[in-house]
């Protein structure tokens, strides 16, 4: 009998992939009777069906063309990744040779971000599991942060990619921390806007980590149930397990370079922070991106959900290196549309979306990394000044918070009981 994982390795046809499916569901609103008006001033409903119909097509035509090139690229990178990872861990005990320490540094660095973006946040994404291949499994695999893969699962996959840029359900606008679009409410704590963006920034797995857990309620005071304390206990775990290898284990490992050895594992981990951080806010608060409330989302098309997909993302221009270091999340428009396609193909289908938002006359959002970056950061900074009319802000804003804290709090169940039942499904 051959061994069960060699088994998983045979030859992969192109069409094994058409059938699968983990993409998110447009948004069910109580009143099915009432459509939603996303898109209503760039499409009329008929024309939204078409738009939708056309990137089901694109997306079916991807399905069907996945096979042993796409499996074979991501298991290359795999081990291109493990190669920097054991570089890195082999040049820490030449902390007498500056030189080969500061390349196990950057061998380090550079196998933390392709873990966390070209691996971790892609197989995670269910954008492999057609292979079958249990250590390339979407439901199984962890990825090498602090942050628990089935919470992140929970807040990531289905409640951002579900509710993308909708207020009060979408937690990752300003990440619960910092004010990044216009219509979050104003407090007077964001006039550290800027300082409270660099401070998530250097720290970002644990912001990941907090985001996966009740963090709104213990802000709010609101005690912690069932639930909410698991959720603790898993990212406690957790985070105790990653802090554990990287400043104790590893460090050991390396004898009498303790300290040498401590430092380049805390400034890999820091480097991966500040590009994942970077990419993503690149990718989903730069200028023109736009943002939702529910009732206009609610019983909306394919094609509306699609829509509210594009105008909440903008790409990343840059080279193929680059792209594969970013996950391929500087595609963010594509990966907003196809959450579950492997993102190595969004190149690809980037060319087609581009094309029909010319034909349908929509704005497609992308730049070089540098102008995207100054966008986010020009907004952090004039998001951060109290509105002019202080009067209107605090009646319409304070009220405004209160009816989200409110709506969050009550979805919180439901949502996590649709999880439930998508995952058992």
């Amino acid at each position: 009998m051959s061994h069960p994982y060699k088994q998983n390795r045979a030859i992969i046809p192109a069409g094994t992939a058409s059938n699968h499916n983990q993409a998110p569901k447009p948004l069910i609103g109580e009143d099915t009777t009432k459509p939603a008006t996303i898109g209503l001033d760039l499409m009329t409903y008929e024309q939204l069906d078409d738009f939708g119909n056309e990137l089901d097509a694109i997306r079916q035509r991807v399905l069907d063309d996945l096979g042993q090139v796409d499996a074979d690229y991501i298991r290359k990178v795999i081990k291109t990744q493990r190669g920097f990872e054991v570089a890195g861990r082999a040049l820490m005990y030449l902390p007498f040779i500056p030189p080969a320490w500061i390349a196990g540094v950057a061998a380090l660095s550079l196998s933390k971000i392709i873990e966390n973006m070209e691996i971790g946040h892609n197989v995670m994404h269910g954008q492999y599991d057609w292979m079958n291949d249990p250590q390339i499994n979407g439901q199984t695999y962890d990825w090498d942060i602090v942050a628990p893969g089935e919470d992140w699962k929970r807040t990531h996959n289905f409640i951002h990619h579900t509710y993308t840029n909708i207020h009060g359900k979408d937690k990752d606008i300003g990440y619960g921390l910092v004010r990044i679009d216009v219509d979050q409410p104003y407090a007077w704590k964001y006039l550290g806007n800027p300082a409270y963006a660099v401070a998530l920034m250097l720290v970002f797995e644990f912001g990941v980590m907090a985001h996966g857990t009740p963090w709104d309620d213990f802000l709010r005071g609101k005690k912690t149930d069932a639930e909410g304390k698991e959720q603790w206990v898993r990212a406690r775990n957790k985070a105790g397990k990653q802090m554990l290898k990287d400043y104790v284990v590893f460090p050991a490992l390396t004898g009498p370079f303790f300290l040498s050895t401590l430092a380049g594992n805390g400034i890999a981990n820091v480097v991966r922070n500040i590009w994942a951080f970077n990419i993503i806010f690149c990718g989903h608060f730069p200028a023109e991106v736009q943002s939702f409330q529910q009732k206009d989302a609610e019983n909306e098309s394919r094609g509306q959900w699609y829509l509210r997909q594009l105008l909440g993302s903008g790409n990343i221009s840059g080279s193929k290196l680059f792209h594969v270091m970013s996950g391929n999340l500087s595609y963010q428009i594509e990966h907003h549309l196809f959450p579950d396609i492997p993102a190595r193909r969004y190149p690809e289908v980037a060319v087609e979306v581009r094309a029909l938002c010319d034909k349908y006359g929509i704005q497609y959002n992308s730049g070089r990394f540098s102008k995207q970056l100054f966008s986010v950061a020009k907004q952090l900074v004039q998001l951060a000044k109290p509105p002019k009319d202080k009067a209107k802000w605090a009646k319409r804003y304070q009220r405004k918070w209160a009816a989200e804290a409110a709506a969050r709090a009550e979805s919180h169940n439901g949502d996590q009981k649709t999880e439930d039942a998508k995952v058992a499904a």
